[in-house]
């Protein structure tokens, strides 16, 4: 795929430097049109959520009911506490604004006159520098009550930003609607859904920053602009968080199905030292692992992640090189989710434990290979049996870590085993008491 190089705009973050790039223009054209007109255009589009399940955006904004005394709110996610995933950041720092623009259109599709934006706890610097733009933009009218004086509309929206307490539960929607509502971050039983029952009893609908920054281009540019991008099933572009053993970590955005590889080698600049690939997880912590010897025409997108055995989730691309330890990188993922599950669901607050333990035991050169089979059953009996995705978030990476990489596993069991056997001989024969003087 040829190298897509975008001009690059600095200080996009201020006001007036996205004015001066055609901002805030898009919410005046979809305030023209009527909200179905709107909802119809992301439909169209085939614009789908960057926030993990890539959901159609537009079908989900059409579960909001049309007529009821009840408020409405939308909902932003931008929690992202997925370890890997770091793109949403990019937009609060890079360009605020346009995910403001889209959260408006958004609000005026779905007759919702309050936004909260739900920002992770530790991201302190990005709160603030988020809270800047939503302040000039209040300021300048493109938010608030100033909006109908300034566009000749009824319409207006409030925007806010709810700062979240450090727990990853809560980038799950349910959750994070009873952290904005002052609860224990909980996930809620389904249905009803949010579109029926959300902030406080009221129908709110919750998209990610990243799928929302996208609707401004679409309102502007036109929905066969945006269909005409990357995959026909899953378009427009995404952004890839690349981490681990590259020599260009960072975020890239590039179109749907860019293959896998390209990404790695000729964006993120390949391995360090040129070292084989041993794993490469595509969507962040808790998708499905990709073997570094099936790399070959696998491309970004979900449907295509899907018949790999993955799945595009944040697009958090993580890769690891041949001389990656993946027992410990396993364990140190299982850990993460053992300590983050709510523990409001029995398999995932025991059996998360039990994972850790047994890699734990493997670690410490303790394991056997019936904790691999015992692993796989554990995770098996996690997935699909929680009220949210947490459950399989803990139970994949353990689940195709270990299938996948069985031979590696298997190894560094027998290893340890041979070297825990050779130790006690040695030791055997260090202590024996020496026979001499034997009189016959």
């Amino acid at each position: 795929m040829e190298k897509i190089v975008l001009p690059e705009i600095e200080n996009l973050h201020q006001l007036d430097v996205y004015l001066n790039n055609g901002g805030y223009t898009a919410i005046r054209k979809a305030l023209s049109q009527s909200p179905d007109d709107i909802i119809d255009q992301v439909k169209k589009s085939g614009l789908r959520g960057r926030g993990g399940a890539a959901f159609s955006a537009g079908l989900k904004w059409s579960f909001m009911p049309k007529s009821t005394d009840k408020p409405k709110y939308l909902c932003i996610n931008g929690d992202e506490s997925e370890p890997g995933s770091f793109k949403d950041r990019q937009v609060f720092e890079f360009n605020p604004h346009q995910l403001i623009e889209g959260a408006l259109i958004t609000c005026y599709a779905i007759n919702a006159r309050k936004a909260y934006l739900y920002i992770r706890g530790e991201y302190h610097k990005w709160i603030k520098l988020m809270q800047k733009a939503i302040d000039d933009a209040y300021e300048n009218g493109f938010i608030g009550e100033k909006m109908k004086e300034k566009y000749g509309t009824d319409f207006s929206c409030d925007l806010y930003i709810h700062k979240g307490a450090g727990a990853y539960i809560c980038g799950e929607e349910s959750s994070l609607m009873n952290s904005i509502e002052g609860k224990r971050g909980y996930p809620r039983v389904k249905p009803p859904f949010p579109a029926q029952n959300g902030l406080w009893g009221n129908p709110t609908t919750i998209n990610n920053v990243e799928t929302l920054t996208n609707v401004p281009p679409i309102i502007n540019k036109g929905w066969e602009w945006f269909a005409s991008i990357g995959e026909p099933k899953h378009p427009g572009t995404l952004l890839f968080g690349v981490s681990g053993h590259v020599n260009k970590p960072g975020v890239y955005e590039l179109p749907s199905g860019t293959l896998l590889t390209d990404i790695i080698y000729n964006y993120a600049g390949g391995v360090p030292g040129n070292k084989k690939i041993k794993c490469v997880i595509p969507g962040g912590s808790s998708m499905p692992p990709l073997r570094g010897d099936a790399l070959e025409g696998v491309k970004m997108d979900a449907e295509s992640l899907r018949a790999a055995g993955s799945a595009i989730g944040t697009g958090g691309i993580m890769v690891m090189d041949e001389d990656t330890d993946l027992v410990k990188v396993l364990a140190r993922i299982t850990k993460f989710y053992y300590h983050e599950s709510c523990g409001q669901c029995t398999p995932c607050r025991e059996g998360t434990g039990w994972m850790l333990k047994l890699l734990n035991r493997i670690v410490d050169g303790k394991g056997s290979s019936k904790d691999l089979d015992l692993l796989i059953s554990v995770a098996n009996n996690i997935e699909g049996n929680t009220v949210c995705a947490l459950g399989e978030a803990a139970a994949w990476p353990v689940k195709f870590m270990v299938t996948r990489f069985r031979d590696e596993f298997e190894a560094q069991v027998r290893e340890k085993v041979e070297l825990e056997v050779k130790n006690k001989v040695h030791s055997m024969r260090s202590t024996e008491t020496p026979i001499t003087n034997i009189t016959v």
